[in-house]
C-alpha cells in the first residue's frame, strides 16, 4: 500500500508542481494544492496510464481530496486492473 500511495504521490506532485510535503492525505486539490479543471483532467489521465486503469467521470468528478483519489485508485487496482504494484 506505501507504494501505490508513493506511486500516487509523484504522479500528483509532478501533475500540480507542487512538494511532495504538500501532498499529505487530507490535502485539497482544489484549495491546498492549487489545482484547476484542466490540472484535474491531466492528473486523472496520469493516474489512469500509470496504474492501467480507468477512472469514470463520474469517479472523477469526486475527487476532493488525496485521500479521495488514493481510494478510487486503491478500488481501481482492486478489481483486477492489469497493473502490478511494483515502481516501474
Amino acid at each position: 500500500m506505501d507504494n501505490l500511495r508513493d506511486r500516487v504521490s509523484r504522479v500528483i506532485a509532478q501533475q500540480f508542481h507542487v512538494a511532495n510535503e504538500r501532498i499529505t492525505e487530507a490535502a485539497t486539490l482544489e484549495e491546498d494544492l492549487g489545482a484547476t479543471s484542466l490540472d484535474r483532467v491531466e492528473v486523472v489521465m496520469s493516474l489512469e496510464d500509470e496504474f492501467k486503469i480507468d477512472i469514470s467521470d463520474d469517479q472523477a468528478s469526486r475527487l476532493h481530496t488525496v485521500a479521495d483519489i488514493l481510494a478510487c485508485v486503491t478500488a481501481s487496482v482492486g478489481k483486477g486492473a492489469t497493473t502490478t504494484l511494483t515502481a516501474r
